[in-house]
């Protein structure tokens, strides 16, 4: 807990400590890059683009402009705690880098705890007049958003979609160009899937031993899927309509004979899945496209599949019905990705933000990929890097512009916990009332009483 943290003093880096911010005409400038990368270590291919690629090519771009910039990189190469204990610190002191990369699940903590403020308060009109704002979707926006002010600039970013077997479609008389307009309609798919022998219709993650992926693959895509947020008008969402229809969907899918229960409570649960729909063995499952990416990959995938291109298909995640999703959406999803911010005691403000906007240039993000077929926060990059790639194409063009995000602040990770253990519930037996109550009074211990939660 950033709250908790002991006071210290560092050393102030770039941010030249308690100095005046100098002006945006200065002709010398020192900026710093701060992320939790490390060449020959963690996200290496990530540090080398900015040693290598967003450096020189800045202070390259500066210098044609009659500034000389003095750039340099923080290395990390640590577990996300730890790296991010070191930037709260930093920011508390008044010092650390100028431009931070984040988990976008961070923003509003750090924002809360005054770390952060929000781009234009730091760095000026230049922050509205981006030009690449116009490239990053609303719904992707969101990531770097807090309390409707941008904190950051998003990096990369995923979305949720469901996958279906065309094979056992086929087999059971289901169309290869499946898209469901309902979850009636999901259900009724997976009872023509049970006929099928040896084959589990629907998995959809539950329980607390698959963590987070339980509330980013399953309980919240229902959750917003039904018009419910999991955090909203300064409330957690407690046992209201739409966590009780998410709980109620659960009970159908696993009372009704649809899912494996068991599968739930395993400890390699999550990857054993992963086997079994790769193995043909699983009709419907709900993940991201880290999933396509890189656990049916064909050709480095955990779990190869083959025949994956023509094997597997995808469809939208449907809103309970037509209409009935967050916003008035038909179809739902969510994401997740890093965001990058400026330090709030820059001593050059106004450069820090032309080094963020840099590093997200469309320029800059198709070298950050080196090659590979990855989401951006950019439209333009994505229509260009991933043309070929059929699912994220569809991730990319329909499934981020109706996205949604889990709430950057503190307790977040604790309600999750208590929605992994809801699901829990409703997938081993409970009525979606008896897990909604149960909930409700969880999340009231985590969030400080009944009056900070909507039931």
């Amino acid at each position: 807990m950033l709250a908790a943290l002991t006071a210290v003093t560092l050393a102030a880096t770039a941010c030249g400590g308690d100095a005046e911010p100098a002006g945006k005409d200065a002709k010398n400038i020192t900026l710093t890059i701060a992320t939790n990368a490390i060449a020959g270590g963690k996200n290496s291919a990530g540090a080398e683009w900015i040693e290598k690629w967003v450096i020189p090519r800045f202070v390259e771009a500066q210098k044609a402009k009659g500034v000389t910039a003095k750039v340099s990189f923080v290395p990390s190469g640590v577990d996300d705690e730890p790296y991010k204990t070191k930037l709260a610190l930093d920011l508390r002191s008044k010092g650390g880098a100028d431009v931070m990369s984040v988990d976008g699940i961070w923003v509003g903590e750090f924002a809360q705890a005054g770390y952060l403020k929000p781009l234009s308060e730091v760095a000026g009109d230049q922050v509205d007049s981006w030009d690449g704002w116009s490239q990053i979707p609303e719904s992707v926006q969101g990531l770097g958003t807090f309390e409707d002010k941008k904190y950051g600039i998003p990096q990369g970013t995923d979305g949720r979609v469901l996958y279906f077997n065309k094979k056992l479609f086929a087999k059971a008389g289901l169309p290869a160009d499946w898209q469901p307009k309902s979850w009636q309609e999901i259900l009724d798919a997976g009872a023509k899937l049970k006929a099928l022998p040896g084959v589990t219709p629907i998995q959809i993650n539950a329980g607390t031993a698959m963590g987070e992926a339980t509330t980013m693959q399953g309980a919240l895509p229902l959750l917003v899927g039904a018009g419910g947020e999991i955090y909203k008008d300064n409330k957690w969402a407690g046992a209201n309509q739409p966590v009780k229809d998410m709980l109620d969907f659960y009970t159908k899918v696993y009372g009704g004979g649809l899912g494996d229960p068991k599968l739930q409570q395993e400890a390699k649960g999550r990857d054993k899945s992963f086997a079994e729909f790769a193995a043909g063995k699983i009709g419907i499952l709900a993940e991201g496209d880290y999933f396509w990416r890189g656990v049916v990959n064909p050709k480095d995938g955990v779990a190869k599949m083959p025949d994956r291109d023509t094997t597997v298909g995808w469809a939208m995640i449907p809103a309970k019905q037509p209409g009935a999703g967050i916003r008035g959406q038909d179809f739902v999803s969510m994401s997740g990705g890093g965001v990058d911010v400026l330090n709030p005691n820059s001593k050059y403000p106004a450069q820090a933000f032309e080094l963020l906007a840099f590093m997200h240039s469309a320029e800059a993000t198709k070298e950050q990929l080196a090659g590979a077929a990855r989401i951006t926060a950019r439209m333009d990059v994505n229509k260009e890097v991933l043309a070929g790639d059929p699912l994220l194409s569809f991730v990319a063009e329909k499934v981020l512009p109706l996205t949604a995000y889990r709430p950057p602040l503190a307790v977040y990770p604790q309600v999750s916990v208590a929605l992994q253990e809801a699901t829990a519930a409703a997938a081993s037996g409970k009525s979606a009332d008896e897990a909604a109550a149960a909930y409700q009074k969880k999340v009231e211990g985590i969030v400080g009483g009944p009056g900070n939660v909507s039931s």
